[in-house]
């Protein structure tokens, strides 16, 4: 069975974990809470510092959801967030989304969110999501498609952010337009009901642009995407500084809109 074989572009730098820890539930899994069901057992798969993962546990309050990452360092904050929140039905372990290791038809509910655009195999992935999940069981996987991605006013500098980024992360291995590919790579695992929708981000206020700017200038030079940008030939360190303070001039526009999408796919295993 593969591997991970991609590197995963973002890292856990401070600016990365501020956008991580800023999802929830309800701004990041919409598409999926209407199928819980009290009583139901979860996998969530790459769940970083466990904020989605937590309001998946008060969500299922009879159930169990055990949350995954490939980077154990990050467990620890997911399990502060669990803590802090105080739930008992909760756990959290080391996985790889290409070779799990639980039983066939164990999950009631396979969760993955910003996910599959960093994998080596999204195919391969979804077909581990899929064995894991019970027959009548769904599948619930979410993704951004940068090239997708729309702001105003226009800017070259964030036209070069997203040129860089796109390239960085193929680079390592991942598909930044992942939200696109999503119902092409079920169906190639062997996925048959398969309901797409689509959900975005927008960043408009004062308080919003200023934090999204802030985070990516921050990204930009300070995460593990900078290193790997310069490391891999693909930016100078003054390109990287160039960028960073095109993303916040972009925040100090008072008419500064961001949207963000996402493709969305919510599958039921066969009985």
């Amino acid at each position: 069975m593969s591997k991970e074989t991609a590197v995963y572009t973002h890292g856990h730098h401070e600016s990365v974990l501020r956008s991580h820890t800023w999802r929830t539930a309800a701004n990041s899994a919409a598409y999926l809470l209407g199928s819980l069901k009290p009583h139901m057992r979860i996998l969530d798969i790459g769940c970083g510092p466990g904020t989605i993962t937590a309001d998946l546990a008060e969500l299922v309050p009879d159930g169990h959801v055990t949350g995954v990452d490939r980077a154990a360092g990050v467990l620890e904050q997911a399990r502060a967030t669990a803590a802090a929140r105080g739930l008992g039905n909760v756990d959290f372990a080391v996985a790889d989304v290409h070779a799990l290791e639980y039983a066939d038809d164990t999950f009631c509910v396979v969760h993955a969110h910003q996910v599959l655009q960093h994998v080596g195999d999204p195919v391969q992935a979804l077909r581990e999501m899929l064995r894991v999940t019970k027959p009548g069981g769904y599948l619930a996987v979410r993704d951004a498609d940068y090239s997708a991605m729309t702001w105003y006013p226009a800017s070259d500098g964030l036209d070069d952010w997203l040129d860089l980024y796109k390239r960085v992360a193929r680079a390592n291995g991942g598909e930044p337009d992942a939200g696109r590919c999503l119902k092409s790579w079920a169906l190639s695992a062997g996925i048959r009901d398969i309901t797409t929708t689509s959900g975005t981000w927008t960043f408009a206020t004062e308080e919003e642009r200023a934090w999204w700017s802030g985070l990516w200038a921050d990204r930009t030079l300070a995460s593990a995407y900078a290193d790997r940008a310069a490391e891999g030939g693909h930016a100078t360190p003054g390109r990287l500084r160039a960028v960073s303070e095109a993303w916040r001039e972009w925040g100090r526009h008072e008419d500064g809109w961001f949207a963000v999408l996402h493709g969305e796919i919510l599958c039921r295993k066969q009985v």
